[in-house]
């Protein structure tokens, strides 16, 4: 077989120089790197077999092969001249993928998927010295899958070939097994051990693994079956005279366990035993078939739900927590970091109970290992992981070399910086022995201090934008050390300057933890000098201050020391005050600025209404003056017809209606004609105007009513149709829709229920959509009487257990978010950011349970693909709202803005147009009157243009006549 498969090998080696493409020493050596990546692709297995661990390092690649049936038909298919382009193209393609995922993890050593990604492209390749490096870098950082591991363990199996290789597998598999609790793994471990039974020790090693393997999974009652099965079946295959109790005693001891198919595993041993079952093995199996019923409910839960299963865990969890039984215990919470390894408050949880409970030292270091390296950016599990150390005599070095390890792990806060640091500190002060003067621990401790300062300021305040210790808590602690346990005062006091310098001396609470410190351990004087400097400094709370000064000089000091307290906290006081009242007037004096700007606005607004009526009066007036001149100039009714009939009729001919809208240009779209004579026009607005009832609203009312808006203006008996939708909150009394004074419905109205409780029970209505609308439903509030009403706002501040999504597409629903979210944790809320017409904008917020259910989905879904949209996902911290502009502040660069009542509610947003045909138009610099009503004016202009002649109707048919 070998022969073959080298006689196979030597066959390409010829067609390169057969080909008409290959000439030189370049094309060789391409086309021996085309035979490399056919044989990894091909013939992996029997490659990998043949070639060894040094693979890389041979010159042609391959030696020979056992593979001798697969090997030629893909060497035949290889054929340079056809396929090299195809290799060439996507070797290339890989390699240039690989290249920039190396360089993103020289960036970011905590990149999952890109380790993953790396691992992939480089298996696929058949760089496997390069895979074995990159398994085993991430490795190091993460705890690898059931998955990865198995494809690493199955490509190390097929390339073993010594005894030493078989060693190198047996420790992947140690590693295997205590990154999380897989039973395949353990299951693989048995049956690679079983082929080297041969080997000295090898019934030994065989029965190790599988003894550990029980005693790890062996409890497992959906998968812990098929390791008993495989022991059983291992010990059936060698078993001798000697050996029957063997196979015995693992019966027994399977059926003292409750687990799925326990029936027929009784079974099989009433077959194979040729004696009759004991009665104290019939009992503890009828045992465990009781508490299989007690645990059956919980594993059909599990079963039944989705991963990862989270809330389904945890109710097992609080099970065996109560039955009490520690391996179980330790296994169900195995069990659930399988699916849930990100979840922060799991692994606390489990370790805690560890540290309270079982107190092992390898099995509490190993979960708080792990822990941390499943999430390292949660620093409660770093502290939790340096105190366990401390508490198990971990070796200092171990413990220095663990703490570096969390400083580079990538907090999320500046505050857990200062969390981590302030552990570290914690323990090197346990360390000291400070009955010593000096001692290579205290210098340590004082180094350590020294460089957390500095690293805080360094690190932490660059990357964060902030302190993250904003009280200074490290050099307070560290001046107490001095102080209390030192006796160092002068240190204390020259750290506590520092404080002070760092924005505290504004603080009371500041100045008096210092007080207290030096009153503990320093002396009177500086107590008053202390006390001195804080009445000067200190800005919120002076009087505490001060009284604090009085009390220490009142039972202390002299009379000398009396007068001057007095005298400095009086004029400090005097002063404090001073700046309250003119803080005072200044805030009455902005108020009453504020109150005089809206009186002019309001004033504004009467005039504005009012010389809006004034000018539908003299409109009214100038139109009665058209029609006289109109009738003295038009005797000739054969000469204007056409303007007749627009003038009687309201409507021009089709191809007049088409001239004038090409004029006009009227956004493109044909106005409705209306048909009814302009008398009658005026008649129905009348009757409309008096048909629409006033709405008016019983402010006494306002717990039983809700306000609703947003509605479609073009909804047609909008009480009608809305009832039926409260109604499932409540009796309705009434539904009062508001219009306008032509009839039109404005898109809002109140709805009034019979009961307090429904009202609520309504605003929950909020967002529904209507007709294609978010309506919006809010608390009937009177702000006039409550001006301190806030209605809802979403939140501006920090939520950690909330995402902010983007680059959603548009066609993203809901229930399709929610369905990727779930994955990653138990999902409370998603809302889908819409604007004021329903229409999505491609963001979203999705609320967890908790922040270690954000955290585990952030690191999962930023960057995914969804609908060709890659999005991205951090947690939810959106941008202060800015308040609204002062009226004052909104000039321009050239002096105050126009007024807003020039241009309209909008601004200058109307599209003005001028009525005047083109051909009529003349050059001039006044504006001159359009049929329709006056030109708009522009702002500065309007005295100029109130004095331009007016033009009716004559006007313009002497101006027709004249040409």
């Amino acid at each position: 077989m070998a022969t073959a498969a080298a006689a196979s090998a030597s066959e390409p080696e010829a067609e390169p120089k057969a080909g008409p493409e290959v000439e030189g020493e370049e094309d060789e050596v391409k086309a021996a790197r085309t035979r490399r990546k056919v044989l990894s692709r091909a013939v992996a297995a029997a490659t990998y077999k043949t070639m060894g661990p040094a693979w890389d390092q041979q010159e042609e690649g391959v030696s020979e092969s056992d593979g001798d049936e697969e090997y030629p038909t893909a060497s035949s298919a290889s054929s340079p001249g056809e396929y090299e382009w195809e290799y060439d193209e996507e070797e290339e393609k890989n390699q240039l993928e690989i290249e920039r995922l190396e360089e993103q993890l020289s960036i970011n050593v905590y990149d999952y998927n890109c380790h993953v990604d790396l691992i992939r492209l480089l298996r696929l390749e058949g760089e496997l010295t390069k895979v074995r490096m990159a398994r085993q870098k991430m490795s190091e950082i993460f705890p690898l899958t059931e998955e990865l591991w198995l494809e690493w363990l199955h490509d190390e199996i097929s390339m073993a070939l010594d005894g030493l290789d078989r060693e190198h597998v047996y420790e992947l598999f140690e590693r295997a097994v205590k990154d999380y609790i897989c039973p395949n793994i353990w299951l693989e471990y048995g049956q690679y051990s079983v082929g080297g039974i041969g080997q000295k020790g090898g019934l030994e090693k065989v029965r190790s693994v599988f003894e550990r393997a029980l005693s790890s999974v062996g409890l497992h009652i959906t998968k812990g079956l098929a390791i008993w099965e495989a022991y059983r079946e291992f010990e059936s295959a060698i078993v001798e005279a000697a050996r029957l109790e063997k196979v015995h005693s693992l019966f027994r001891r399977q059926l003292a366990i409750p687990l799925y198919d326990m029936e027929a595993t009784f079974a099989e041993y009433e077959e194979w035993s040729e004696d009759p079952i004991p009665e104290s093995v019939v009992q503890s199996y009828n045992k465990a078939l009781q508490q299989l019923e007690r645990y059956k409910p919980y594993e059909e839960a599990l079963l039944e739900a989705e991963a990862p299963r989270l809330a389904e865990y945890q109710a097992y969890i609080d099970f065996e927590l109560k039955v009490g039984d520690p391996a179980r215990v330790q296994l169900i919470f195995e069990r659930a970091l399988v699916e849930n390894c990100l979840v922060p408050d799991l692994w606390i949880r489990y370790s805690q109970y560890l540290d309270r409970q079982l107190k092992v030292k390898d099995l509490v270091l190993s979960v708080h290992g792990r822990a941390v390296r499943n999430c390292p950016w949660t620093v409660a599990l770093w502290s939790r992981y340096l105190l366990a150390m401390e508490r198990h005599g971990v070796d200092h070095q171990v413990m220095a070399a663990t703490f570096e390890k969390a400083l580079s792990a990538g907090f999320i806060q500046a505050t857990d910086y200062v969390e981590i640091w302030q552990a570290y500190l914690d323990y090197l002060r346990r360390r000291v022995d400070f009955k010593q003067d000096s001692s290579k621990e205290l210098e340590e401790l004082r180094s350590a201090f020294a460089r957390a300062l500095e690293y805080l300021k360094q690190e932490v305040e660059e990357r964060f934008n902030e302190s993250g210790d904003p009280s200074c808590m490290i050099m307070q602690n560290w001046a107490r050390i001095e102080a209390r346990l030192c006796n160092n005062m002068q240190k204390a006091r020259e750290l506590w300057d520092s404080i002070m310098t760092r924005g505290n001396a504004k603080y009371a609470n500041m100045w008096l933890e210092y007080y207290n410190l030096e009153r503990a351990h320093g002396d009177t004087q500086h107590c008053r000098k202390a006390l001195h400097r804080a009445v000067q400094c200190t800005s919120d709370y002076p009087e505490h201050v001060c009284e604090v000064l009085l009390t220490m000089e009142r039972t202390e000091g002299t009379l000398e020391d009396w007068d001057i307290a007095v005298q400095k906290t009086e004029t400090r006081l005097a002063r404090v005050n001073e700046q309250r009242v003119k803080a005072a007037e200044k805030e009455a004096a902005l108020a009453q600025q504020e109150e005089e700007q809206a009186e002019q606005r309001r004033r504004a607004r009467a005039e504005k209404k009012a010389l809006k009526k004034k000018k539908k009066t003299r409109g009214a007036d100038k139109r009665k003056a058209d029609e006289d001149d109109e009738k003295e100039w038009g005797d000739d009714e054969e000469e204007q017809p056409c303007k007749r009939r627009r003038v009687e009729n309201n409507v021009p001919p089709a191809g007049e209606a088409q001239d004038l809208e090409a004029e006009t240009g009227l956004f493109g779209k044909s106005a409705p004609v209306d048909v009814t004579p302009p008398s009658k026009q005026k008649e129905r607005a009348a009757a409309l105007k008096r048909d629409v009832p006033k709405v008016l609203h019983d402010s006494s009312k306002d717990s039983i009513t809700v306000f609703v808006s947003n509605l479609p203006y073009s909804m047609e008996e909008p009480g009608v149709k809305l009832r039926p939708l409260f109604e499932a909150c409540g009796e309705v009394a009434e539904v009062r829709p508001i219009f306008s004074n032509r009839g039109d419905f404005r898109g809002y109205c109140y709805v009034e229920f019979k009961e307090e409780k429904a009202a609520l029970q309504a605003l929950q209505l909020d967002r529904k959509v209507v007709d294609g609308r978010p309506m919006f439903v809010s608390p009937c509030v009177d702000k006039s009487k409550n001006p301190d009403f806030k209605v809802f706002r979403y939140s501006t501040a920090l939520e950690k257990h909330k995402l902010f999504v983007s680059g959603l597409p548009f066609s993203c629903t809901k229930e399709e978010l929610e369905e990727i979210c779930k994955a990653h944790g138990t999902v409370k809320d998603i809302r889908l950011v819409t604007n004021r017409a329903g229409k999505p904008k491609g963001l979203a917020y999705v609320e967890y349970e908790n922040e270690s259910q954000a955290s585990q989905a952030v690191m999962k879904m930023d960057g995914m693909t969804i609908k060709e949209n890659v999005i991205k996902v951090a947690i939810s911290n959106p941008p202060q709202r800015k308040g609204p502009e002062k009226p004052e502040a909104r000039k321009g660069p050239g002096g105050p803005m126009a007024p807003r009542q020039m241009y309209g509610a909008r601004g200058k947003g109307r599209t003005q147009l001028s009525l005047l045909p083109r051909a009529l138009q003349r050059p001039s610099p006044a504006a001159a009157q359009a049929e329709n009503g006056p030109a708009p004016k522009p702002a500065g202009t309007a005295s100029a243009a109130t004095e331009a002649p007016k033009m009716s109707n004559a006007d313009f048919a002497k101006l027709l006549l004249r040409k």
